[in-house]
């Protein structure tokens, strides 16, 4: 959930992110007892965690930020933006798959 208004997201540094998944999967803790452990203020935040070191992820957060990259190439442009768009199919697979309202014709167009 994210902050209320004027509330600062509270940020937490690698080694207790890294610590927090190590007591939850290595050591079998309760999300109860790593929050007391370590001052986290939320379970959501120990689960996403611990999905992105499952996932081979690192615990950089990009929200809200613009990476502004330089490409020596049109075309180094051009395959960065198809592993990204790659990478987010991915993510969402149903997004464009078979089925996807965004695949049928006609939907989501006004008939005139």
């Amino acid at each position: 959930m994210p902050p209320r208004k004027g509330q600062k997201q509270q940020q937490y540094d690698e080694a207790t992110k890294s610590e927090a998944v190590r007591l939850r999967v290595e050591e079998h803790w309760s999300y109860p007892m790593i929050m007391e452990k370590l001052g986290i203020k939320s379970k959501t935040q120990i689960r996403e965690w611990v999905q992105k070191r499952q996932n081979g992820e690192t615990f950089e957060d990009y929200r809200g930020r613009w990476i502004k990259k330089y490409f020596s190439s049109l075309e180094e442009e051009n395959n960065y933006l198809k592993a990204q768009v790659e990478y987010l199919k991915k993510l969402n697979p149903n997004l464009h798959g078979e089925g996807s309202w965004i695949s049928k014709p006609g939907l989501g167009r006004s008939k005139k």
